[in-house]
Formats: C-alpha cells, structure tokens, sequence
C-alpha cells in the first residue's frame, strides 16, 4: 500500500475504484479472494482503491475494522492508495479515528449520513475526527442538505478535508449549481466526480474535475484509465466508444441497487468470488442474474482489446 503523502495530483492521474469486498458465508473476510479482484483492478493502471459504499462498509462492525484495515494494505501493491470509509454516524466515526491514527493511512472517507445532521455540526465533528485520526478526511457528498458550500469550502481550506466525492445526481450533470459555486472556492484538483461512469464526462471534461470513481471499472480497469485518457486528451468520439460499453452495467446498478449489482456482477466475471454481502443487504433477486451476468461478461469482453495490447506490451 502506497504510505507516502497524498498530492493533489495523484487525483487527477487515476480513477479511483470502488470495490465489493469479499467475504465468506460466514461473513467473515476473505482476503485471497479480496486480493484476486485488487491484482486484477491494478493489471490494467489503477492506482486508488477506495473501500466504502460497494463495499458495504456502512454495516462492518467496529470490532472487524482494524482486521480490515490491516487486511487491505496487506493486499494491495505498493504504488496502490487504499482510502477506508468511516462512518456515517459521529459515533462510529470516532471509534474508527482511535483505530486508524494507529495505522498508515493518509485519508479516510466519510460515508454519507441521511438526515440527523447540520452544516455546523458536520464542521465540528469532522474536525474533531481529524484531530482524533491524525489525517485528513475526504468527505463524501450525496446530497446538498448534508453540508452547505460555505462550510465545505471552509473545511476543505482548513485542511480538514483532503478531497470531496461528489455524487449528488442532476437530471442534466450539466446543470448543477451546487457545484459550480464549490468550485468557485475549491480547485476542482480536490474534486472527484462519485457517480461512477454515467456522470463522469460531463464533470471532467466541462467542470474540470480532477478525476471520477468507478465500479464498473473493477471488472474493466484497462477500459476505464482509457476512458480517463480519452476525456482528459479530449478524444470524443473514443470517449463516447468506451463510454458505452460501461453504460449497459451502469444501468443495471441504478435500476436495481449500485452495491448489490456490482457485487455479484464481480462474482459472475469469474476474476473474483465476492461471496456472501453483508447485512442488512442481500444479494440481488435471482431473476436479475441472467441480465447482471450477460452486462459483466460484455464489459469484459470489451475489456480484452484494452488489455491484450497491454499484456503483450
């Protein structure tokens, strides 16, 4: 795992996975399988992986998570940034600070929390949580009533926060307000676009942000740092051709459930076997599996044409 302090421009030079994470049928972690799909996700340039919503961590008990921890530096290589997910309630979250301030990780994400929160509380709490964890946050934002642009422009000034995941969904991406007045505060060089591929032109191309997150490109990694490429060297219509080929899966996640679809979409690739999801989630309903399959073996079919030239290289 990749120790060294984080840059700004380590944002912009990688998509930044989002993985399952395997597990047994007794739930507890897997780490060969986890280590399959993590050598998989590198061999095609991706070089940040971030645990957290895909990988179910808003319901990992606090008693697993430094097993977790020391898991996942375990397995991913040494040019690879791992970013765990804390939270999504303060109490939680400080439990997990204690944790990783024993650790070598340099950020951690905050998973997002539906209701119950104000913009000034959320500015104490996290900052309290980094004095406690000892490194930057990077905040994780779903919805515009979690945090005003003020504040968040205030804590991402600070220090506090070390990067924004941004994944509130417009209609139009294009369209978006709330993040045009951040960027007005905050260099889009600590923005990520945190919708996987669907959004991800639109904000990188005409919003500038550094880079996006992706699901999908767990099981495509060659595929999607050529997405990445082909947007930022504004090759539009290879852009577009790749683009497509992620949009069939894309849709099955927002027609069904992003966690879950990708979970077993990984497992039907064959690159690695994510096991039992934890609760309070199951595994998607057995007639969506023909679909799920039919999307992940497309997409990693296209995938080869990336990775063949690579391999040979």
């Amino acid at each position: 795992m990749n120790v060294s302090p984080i840059s700004d421009s380590e944002f912009a030079a990688t998509v930044m996975a989002v993985p399952p994470l395997a597990r047994r049928a007794d739930y507890s972690l897997d780490a060969v399988e986890n280590q399959k799909l993590i050598r998989h996700i590198e061999s095609g340039g991706v070089r940040t992986l971030l645990y957290g919503g895909n990988a179910n961590l808003y319901h990992v008990a606090v008693s697993e998570y430094r097993e977790l921890l020391d898991l996942l530096a375990e397995s991913a290589g040494h040019e690879t940034r791992v970013i765990p997910a804390i939270g999504p309630d303060y109490g939680k979250m400080l439990d997990q600070a204690r944790i990783l301030a024993q650790t070598n990780y340099r950020t951690a994400m905050v998973l997002p929390l539906g209701g119950f929160t104000t913009s000034e509380g959320v500015e104490e709490g996290l900052t309290r949580i980094v004095d406690v964890a000892g490194m930057p946050l990077t905040l994780y934002i779903k919805s515009e009533d979690y945090v005003d642009v003020d504040t968040l422009a205030r804590l991402v000034d600070r220090g506090t926060l070390i990067a924004v995941k941004y994944a509130i969904v417009r209609d139009n991406p294009g369209d978006d307000a709330y993040l045009r007045r951040l960027l007005e505060s905050v260099s889009p060089s600590k923005v990520i676009s945190g919708m996987g591929e669907r959004p991800a032109l639109v904000h990188v191309r005409d919003f500038g942000l550094a880079a996006w997150t992706t699901g999908s490109g767990c099981i495509a990694p060659h595929s999607v740092m050529a997405l990445l490429r082909a947007a930022k060297e504004n090759r539009t219509a290879e852009a577009q051709r790749i683009y497509d080929a992620f949009m069939p899966l894309e849709t099955l996640r927002d027609d069904i459930s992003l966690i879950r679809v990708l979970h077993d979409a990984v497992t039907f690739s064959k690159i690695a076997d994510m096991g039992a999801i934890l609760p309070l989630l199951s595994s998607t309903p057995v007639e969506h599996h023909a679909k799920i399959n039919a999307a992940a073996e497309a997409l990693l079919a296209f995938e080869h044409q990336y990775a063949e030239p690579s391999a040979k290289a």
